[in-house]
């Protein structure tokens, strides 16, 4: 791995000369950006991705549901369409993307959208007749026609930001120095044990970097879940279980069901992999296949005979959730109009 990031640092060097001037750019005002007066969140990160997004958003989803109406606005990764387009459950993974679509059937009283031109996209959810107060950007880091009122920065405990290197050498989209824009910084997918003290040491080492708070997060894994309700981990036991993931880090959901000993057959795809009817025919000959919540979106109803299960994620904070909490509440009170 190192003598292949010697090899290609000299494309790195290029890739990073060119998103530097790019930044360069909108932060003189040359590209335009816009900003807008109701409260725009965003979600991102500097790496490629597996930082956890998805299960961001919906944590604050959850957090202001409630009381405010939302929409969400993503782009539609690997989507087929093209422009914008409202995200409605009936739709297909290959028209909207599969986070889209997630949030879309989990969330009936939230306006999902997809553009690729997040402008077009926001002008279109605010111009509807019930239009959302708080608008969340899935994946906005680097799309900065858009600048958010809020922008919350995520990266991964185990590929920290100011560890890697941009493309190709590394994974980053653009330098360790575009986490100066950040308002949050919260580091994703962290161990429940992670100490006080190791914590410190990584808030002190993003400061190096950007004065936004540091939060730290886990994923935490639910009961997993069938077209019938919940299924009983017993129940899995005793079924020859395949396991298929096509998102973009899966060791986290691997490790998980390890430490639970399931034996499983282990099947990998790409992030947002498009199943061939071949491999749909492959899968469908399979008895029990457990996923991601991701990955059901895509495989749910191409299936004739094989159950398919998925195990749900969720957001929870190690500490100082309350404060996290706070910072998106305070924003949205005082920037709606």
């Amino acid at each position: 791995m190192k003598k292949l990031r010697i090899l290609l640092w000299p494309f790195a060097v290029l890739y990073d000369l060119i998103t530097r001037l790019r930044n360069v750019f909108f932060d003189r005002g040359i590209f335009a950006v816009k900003t807008y007066d109701f409260p725009v969140i965003g979600v991102g990160n500097l790496s490629m991705g597996g930082t956890g997004k998805t299960p961001m958003i919906e944590y604050l989803v959850e957090l202001l549901n409630h009381n405010h109406r939302l929409g969400i606005l993503s782009r539609g990764y690997g989507r087929n369409t093209k422009g914008y387009l409202d995200v409605e459950p009936q739709l297909s993974a290959a028209a909207t993307g599969d986070e889209p679509l997630q949030f879309a059937r989990k969330y009936a009283d939230v306006q999902v959208a997809v553009s690729e031109k997040r402008t077009v996209g926001i002008d279109s959810l605010r111009n509807k007749s019930h239009a959302p107060e708080v608008i969340l950007l899935d994946d906005v880091f680097q799309h900065r026609h858009v600048k958010p009122g809020l922008l919350v920065m995520l990266s991964a405990f185990d590929d920290l930001f100011y560890k890697d290197f941009v493309l190709p050498a590394g994974n980053l989209r653009e330098s360790r120095s575009g986490a100066k824009r950040a308002d949050i910084v919260v580091v994703t997918k962290c161990k429940k044990e992670l100490s006080e003290a190791s914590r410190n040491l990584i808030k002190k080492k993003i400061r190096s970097y950007t004065d936004a708070p540091v939060f730290f997060s886990r994923i935490a894994y639910g009961l997993p879940v069938g077209k019938h309700g919940i299924v009983d981990w017993a129940d899995l036991n005793a079924q020859s279980v395949t396991v298929v993931t096509g998102i973009a880090k899966p060791k986290p959901f691997i490790d998980h069901l390890n430490k639970l000993r399931l034996e499983y057959e282990y099947l990998r795809f790409n992030d947002h992999h498009s199943f061939s009817d071949i491999e749909l025919q492959e899968l469908d000959q399979k008895s029990y296949i457990l996923t991601t919540e991701k990955d059901y979106v895509r495989l749910a109803g191409k299936l004739k005979n094989a159950r398919l299960v998925y195990l749900p994620i969720k957001v929870e904070f190690l500490a100082e959730s309350t404060e996290f909490n706070n910072s998106i509440l305070n924003f949205v009170k005082h920037n709606l109009v």
